[in-house]
């Protein structure tokens, strides 16, 4: 049973019931990248992807810089460790398995776009790839070896669904998910590497994993969260990779702190799309976009609430 409490969304009988139409099996897959081992990192992912496949996962999301680990001791190492994307070879085995499994695979990578890098997640699918997303939000010494990404925030039409990307740091800033959602997203792909920040966050109290509940909640959004475990260079990451709903809800996870897990779900798409809490509130219509947007600094091109 989840350590969290299920927030359940009011009903409102003005909308259609979702249905079965939109059911896709969903997974977070939690790993233990080794830093510098792309052989041994990318391998691992295959595996738990063949594991999440094996159980009819049509969408998995990989942590945060899986194929390279995360704590790099210099700019020239996370280099040396970068790739091109798409025609890197991690992208293109990621390509592989998604072909495999006819899956869809969001996952995190140290990108090179000449003597630039990025905290990027790919996304890839049956087709090939499908697009990047670049890092937002650099955490601590990400910003000695990464640059700030630069492509906004890409929302990807999948056959179940859109989804949009964010990157571990990326969740404390309540403008990246609503701005996804804003451009129609249904679920959320959260590529993370959360780790212990004392007393803030610890494997006990994992603050990141109720921060991505809460913006499910207020966004009216599926999360999928993948985070990795063990200790890397004296950081301590803290598993409890989730499935969050639009009511707030964990309907799988949080995972174990410890060990790799894959964490799956069944998950109606239709459900991220009910977002009357009464016969008269639509949090997303009922946004006051004439007061605030402008202060905010961001205008979605193709907002669909």
């Amino acid at each position: 049973m989840s350590k969290f409490q299920q927030i359940p969304v009011p009903p409102y009988p003005g909308e259609r019931d979702p249905g079965k139409e939109s059911l896709v099996k969903v997974a977070a897959l939690q790993m233990e990248p080794r830093i510098g081992d792309k052989d041994h990192n990318v391998a691992a992912t295959l595996k738990i992807i063949d594991e999440a496949g094996a159980q009819g996962a049509r969408l998995m999301v990989l942590p945060e810089l899986c194929n390279t680990g995360y704590i790099f001791n210099s700019r020239e190492e996370a280099f040396a460790l970068s790739e091109e994307v798409p025609e890197g070879p991690t992208t293109q085995e990621w390509i592989k398995a998604a072909q495999k499994h006819n899956a869809y695979i969001c996952a995190g990578i140290t990108e090179r776009e000449g003597n630039h890098l990025y905290n990027s997640v790919v996304v890839v699918g049956p087709e090939g790839y499908i697009g990047t997303y670049r890092k937002t939000h650099l955490w601590n010494e990400e910003k000695m070896w990464f640059e700030p990404g630069n492509l906004g925030f890409p929302v990807f039409s999948l056959p179940f669904g859109k989804i949009g990307c964010r990157v571990c740091y990326d969740v404390w800033f309540p403008e990246v998910t609503r701005i996804l959602a804003a451009q129609g997203a249904d679920i959320i792909c959260d590529s993370t590497n959360w780790v212990v920040v004392e007393p803030l966050q610890t494997k006990e109290k994992p603050t990141a994993a109720t921060s991505a509940s809460q913006m499910s909640l207020m966004n009216s959004v599926y999360s999928i969260c993948a985070d990795r475990v063990g200790a890397e260079r004296g950081c301590t990451y803290i598993g409890n990779s989730c499935i969050t709903d639009p009511g707030g809800g964990f309907v799988a996870g949080p995972a174990d702190p410890d060990k790799p897990e894959v964490v799956i779900a069944e998950i109606n798409v239709m459900a991220a799309r009910m977002r009357h809490w009464s016969a008269f509130n639509n949090p997303h219509t009922d946004r006051r976009t004439d007061l605030y947007d402008e202060f905010l600094g961001y205008y979605p091109e193709d907002e669909e609430w």
